[in-house]
């Protein structure tokens, strides 16, 4: 073993947080309030909002989420993701949980915790159907994951969400609650609309990700790449979420500050569900000996949940002031301060449980000639 190699743990040991990572909870505390005052106090804001729409996309939630992807997927190590297609542990586990056991569970909350509240009931549902394709890699980047496990776990959720969404819709929303004798309601989602917010949220960044590291690599090398371009457009991600969050809440900031308690009920189920999701798929990966960075990348692609997508459907389905709507909102409103959370839980199992530093820099990625 060469000096060289020795010396990586001392010099490259240090992929710490940023002031501006370190502090996110505050920063997106205040993007959500910030988005609640605007809805409360500018209520032309939402119909502004609305008018620029194209597919049913909003433009500029559309643009913060283009800012907020790109410079994750930007960082990605594309030549290393055959390495990961082929760690099928990974991927059965993913499937499983994020199609099998997420919208599961989902259900089974909805109906404990809101047997009464038909409308709110069956956001929530839709919100367990919508598998995370865009904060994900946010939450997984700053928990110190693996970032090219998270590129192809997100890539396949995009592909199913346009195959299955519709189809487990109709099972969760019709067939299952006739087999168990409870209410019924039907969901009418269009496979083109949910592929154009997967073509929007993902295909667009990743394909600028992508076009960004091959010509960046190609013309200034590597050592450039990762150490001059990709530190100048990273802090683009966090700035890109927080827009985001302050126009998610802006659109129904009165509906709710309205209704806080049902805000408490609608939220009650969710802080279950993350929690479960996310325990459920770290112990998944440590079973499985997968390691702390694809471990905790599996618990977060299996905990987050694509609320963009779901707002979408259910404005585009049940209307812009129903309850699934609202429903739909209150999802981030939890989510993301949760997650939030959980990135700090997991660089305290990383040492606990797997024994390592999630800031030390990997020998394969890092050392070079």
């Amino acid at each position: 073993m060469s000096k060289q190699t020795l010396a990586v743990p001392q010099q490259l040991a240090g992929r710490r947080l940023s002031a501006l990572d370190r502090w996110l909870p505050v920063w997106i505390g205040t993007a959500m309030l910030a988005g609640l005052a605007l809805g409360r106090f500018v209520p032309s804001l939402a119909d502004g909002l609305a008018r620029l729409e194209v597919g049913g996309i909003s433009l500029p939630i559309g643009l913060g989420l283009l800012v907020m992807m790109y410079p994750v997927l930007a960082k990605v190590r594309y030549d290393r993701l055959a390495a990961v297609t082929g760690d099928r542990r990974l991927l059965v586990s993913s499937l499983v949980l994020n199609w099998l056991v997420g919208p599961a569970l989902m259900f089974a909350l909805a109906w404990v915790f809101l047997p009464d509240l038909p409308e709110y009931r069956t956001g929530l549902i839709v919100v367990g159907l919508a598998r995370c394709i865009a904060m994900v890699v946010i939450w997984n980047d700053l928990a110190c994951g693996d970032r090219e496990a998270a590129t192809v776990l997100v890539a396949i959720n995009s592909v199913f969400q346009v195959v299955a969404f519709s189809l487990l819709g109709w099972f969760y929303l019709t067939v299952l609650p006739g087999w168990l004798g409870l209410d019924t309601q039907g969901l009418d989602v269009s496979v083109g609309q949910i592929a154009l917010n997967v073509l929007v949220f993902l295909g667009v960044p990743l394909v600028a990700g992508f076009a960004s590291r091959r010509i960046g690599e190609r013309t200034r090398g590597r050592e450039w790449y990762e150490s001059s371009f990709v530190p100048r457009i990273g802090p683009w991600a966090l700035y890109g979420l927080l827009f985001t969050i302050v126009l998610l809440f802006a659109l129904q900031g009165d509906a709710v500050t309205r209704n806080p308690l049902d805000v408490a009920r609608i939220a009650l189920p969710l802080l279950v569900y993350f929690a479960v999701m996310w325990g459920v798929g770290l112990a998944t990966g440590r079973t499985l000996g997968l390691g702390y960075a694809r471990s905790t990348t599996l618990a977060f692609t299996a905990a987050g949940n694509n609320f963009e997508l779901a707002i979408a459907v259910a404005i585009g389905t049940f209307g812009v002031t129903s309850g699934q709507a609202l429903a739909g909102v209150v999802g981030p409103l939890v989510e993301v301060p949760v997650l939030v959370g959980l990135v700090h839980v997991s660089l305290w199992a990383a040492r606990r449980w797997f024994a390592t530093d999630p800031h030390a820099a990997p020998l394969d990625q890092e050392v070079r000639p």
